[in-house]
């Protein structure tokens, strides 16, 4: 028998959102509502569709495989070189060439935990270690705040060659500010890449959290990772992309990606949605304005609900996380537990909310007295 790298055999695998259909039939409901995967409600925007339509044609063909014109629009917008742009199958495999470009076994990557669930996979793969530095913790029964980037950087050593800052935090959705996170990166070796992760940069309305291209100007060591499957409403055709002030950054990232992996339909639809920002603008002021109605709904309830710069809320459950989280899927709601930690909960349309208030309302009501609020 062929045996895989024990790393990978070692590795739990990724576990997505539910599909709401199988909950559906699974409970015997004509619907599920999904709020676990942090997609837009939106259904695609009309460029897009018009773009895809355009590009269907093409599809016999081999996209192409620098994303030329993809590049380019990125490139415009952001005000850099293409050079300083990499384009990849999604924010997580951009994730994953990163490791693979500067990750060797005996080095290391630092984060926040809990962070991006697949920062610590990424590191397993490429055979590095893990510095995982905890979050700052809220108050007794509060939710908890975000990076300790003191401890961060003070856990940087002469192994660590990727350090990554999701800001706002997953699934916290909580998000550091520009005073705390300048420190930090002025502190950062020049030997260590700091990846800016902004896919949700797009939902930020706090003025104090930083854009991460301009806190990338001037550094060489700053990279920044976002993405067209949340705000941009891509998520069915996986495009991210990296900013790097270093060209050679993105250079090492480009070498490592999968030939055509961005797919001609993909890269087309990512043009289409650029010239389509206002749209997107007022779509996520639509988001960010239902954000802040879930989030007041559930602190009237009594839960310590932190205020969040993404397009989902974070419920600080504890143990009850996952008990709540399956109580929930029985009412045909869908969210993304995290066992022993918190419930991440999408911010959908005001219906779908709805409908997840009251599910919840269910299971509260169901729980020994008092447990709300813990």
């Amino acid at each position: 028998m062929v045996s895989a790298r024990p790393a990978v055999a070692a590795m739990p695998a990724y576990r997505p959102g539910r599909n709401p259909a199988d909950l559906a039939r699974e409970i015997g409901v004509e619907r599920a509502v999904k709020l676990a995967s942090n997609e837009v409600a939106f259904p695609p925007l009309p460029a897009v569709l018009q773009a895809i339509a355009t590009t269907a044609a093409e599809t016999n063909r081999y996209p192409d495989n620098g994303a030329t014109v993809l590049t380019a629009a990125l490139a415009e917008r952001y005000g850099v070189d293409p050079a300083q742009v990499a384009a990849g199958c999604g924010a997580v495999t951009v994730c994953q060439q990163l490791a693979q470009a500067y990750n060797d076994p005996g080095t290391s990557m630092a984060f926040a935990w809990r962070s991006f669930e697949m920062y610590p996979l990424l590191a397993q793969v490429a055979g590095a270690r893990t510095q995982q530095v905890p979050l700052v913790p809220g108050s007794p029964g509060a939710a908890p705040d975000t990076h300790d980037l003191p401890a961060l950087a003070a856990a940087i050593d002469e192994t660590t060659r990727l350090v990554f800052v999701c800001n706002p935090n997953n699934p916290t959705g909580t998000a550091v500010r520009r005073p705390e996170l300048e420190r930090f990166l002025d502190e950062v070796p020049a030997s260590t890449l700091v990846v800016l992760d902004e896919a949700y940069r797009e939902f930020v309305t706090d003025p104090d959290v930083p854009d991460g291209v301009e806190l990338m100007r001037g550094r060489p060591n700053v990279a920044v990772l976002r993405t067209f499957s949340k705000a941009w409403g891509l998520a069915g055709l996986r495009v991210g992309y990296l900013l790097a002030e270093d060209p050679a950054v993105a250079d090492a990232v480009r070498r490592t990606h999968v030939p055509f992996s961005v797919s001609t339909l993909a890269q087309a639809a990512a043009v289409a949605a650029l010239a389509s920002e206002d749209e997107v603008r007022a779509r996520c002021v639509a988001v960010v304005a239902e954000r802040a109605r879930l989030t007041g709904e559930l602190r009237r309830r009594g839960l310590a609900v932190a205020d969040s710069q993404a397009n989902f809320v974070w419920l600080p459950l504890g143990e009850r996380t996952t008990d709540v989280a399956a109580a929930l899927e029985a009412r045909a709601v869908i969210t993304r537990p995290f066992a022993g930690e918190g419930l991440r909960v999408t911010v959908g349309t005001p219906e779908e909310d709805d409908v997840f208030l009251g599910a919840l309302d269910g299971v509260l009501t169901s729980e020994p007295a008092g447990a709300a609020g813990t």
